[in-house]
């Protein structure tokens, strides 16, 4: 298949790692970029941008029978239907977190609750597992690792352990291939203190209220 990816360097480099072997990747930065013969030989698109600017749909619409992954890990489709007008495009979310891409499943949400077999059909051809999950805010996997970092930063203000030290204890008592402070560190900061904070005004549940002392890396990050 041809893989159109409209991403970062970085989304653009996880997306070739996960399917590069198997199939042809047509990468761009963004839509201004994409050349006329990649959209309409496109076989399917992966749009990370999509969340963040839900205008880009009408792009898509001269080919609506182009299937779209978009990265819903910071939204949902609920929240997008505030600013999109109805697409003929089939759309779907994906975890499209740094760190999280190249794994054996894909962690999806739907649109639309009848395209359950055009998932499974479209993930067969890419030769990927997937996993449908509720159209949440922080989907599945990284609410929980998220929600973890932010416990870590918790423990360390406390004074109760180093980084270094739970990072290791994370590694060794619950086999996760990173600590907390490694994860954060390969996710971005500043895409973890975003994600736990459009989690926390999803759910307004105390357990992802941001820890004091991210909040600061974070303020400190950006200034």
């Amino acid at each position: 298949m041809k893989i159109l990816v409209v991403g970062d360097p970085k989304n653009q480099e996880e997306i070739t790692a996960k399917f590069g072997e198997n199939h042809q990747i047509i990468s761009f930065d963004d839509l201004t970029e994409i050349t006329k013969e990649a959209f309409f030989e496109a076989d399917v698109v992966f749009d990370f941008f999509i969340a963040e600017e839900p205008e880009a749909l009408t792009f898509y619409e001269q080919r609506p029978d182009l299937t779209i992954f978009t990265n819903m890990a910071m939204s949902s489709f609920g929240n997008l239907k505030i600013y999109q007008h109805n697409t003929q495009n089939t759309v779907f979310g994906f975890n499209g977190l740094p760190t999280f891409i190249n794994r054996s499943v894909l962690e999806c949400s739907l649109q639309d609750e009848n395209d359950k077999e055009k998932l499974n059909l479209l993930c067969g051809k890419l030769a990927t597992d997937f996993e449908i999950v509720e159209d949440r805010v922080g989907m599945i996997t990284p609410r929980i690792i998220c929600m973890i970092i932010n416990e870590a930063y918790y423990t360390v203000q406390e004074g109760t352990a180093e980084r270094k030290d739970i990072d290791l204890g994370m590694k060794l008592g619950t086999n996760y291939p990173f600590g907390p402070f490694e994860w954060c560190e390969m996710i971005g900061l500043e895409k973890v203190y975003e994600l736990l904070e459009a989690i926390y005004d999803d759910t307004k549940e105390e357990r992802y209220k941001i820890c004091p002392k991210l909040r600061k890396e974070y303020l400190a990050l950006i200034e």
